[in-house]
């Protein structure tokens, strides 16, 4: 089977949405823990508000233009291959920051405000990979 620039961009379409699934559900567990351990629930709930404002920031400016400069990059491939759906850097990137996430959620168990800074954190980022993907669907 050859593979086409559309099966690349579905290909990064599925990591994008994927990671703001996964974040998503990390940064709820860890503010059900936190809230578990306070009962101040309008932290939580603010820092769920807080988390979706700066996602939005960050769509705003850093992941639209993130996935629209991808995007373009696929469409000039000239042989697309499998594995060109993102940059090797990405990958290595995404290790990296894997790793800092789990290292991070790690050290926030038992402690209030770490875990609500995380969580908020990995809320941020999940909203503005959800919010984001919306570059996938303009350049189909």
């Amino acid at each position: 089977m050859k593979t086409t620039k559309f099966i690349l961009k579905i290909l990064a379409a599925i990591v994008w949405y994927i990671g703001a699934f996964v974040l998503f559900f990390k940064g709820f567990s860890l503010l059900v823990e936190a809230a578990d351990l306070n009962k101040e629930r309008f932290v939580i709930f603010w820092s769920f508000v807080f988390a979706l404002f700066i996602g939005i920031l960050k769509v705003k400016y850093i992941f639209i233009k993130s996935c629209e400069k991808n995007l373009k990059r696929i469409n000039e491939l000239k042989e697309p291959k499998i594995w060109q759906f993102y940059k090797p850097s990405f990958f290595l990137f995404l290790v990296f920051v894997i790793s800092l996430g789990a290292y991070l959620s790690h050290l926030s168990h038992g402690n209030f405000w770490f875990l609500v800074s995380v969580g908020t954190l990995d809320l941020s980022l999940s909203f503005a990979l959800f919010l984001s993907s919306i570059a996938f669907w303009k350049n189909r």
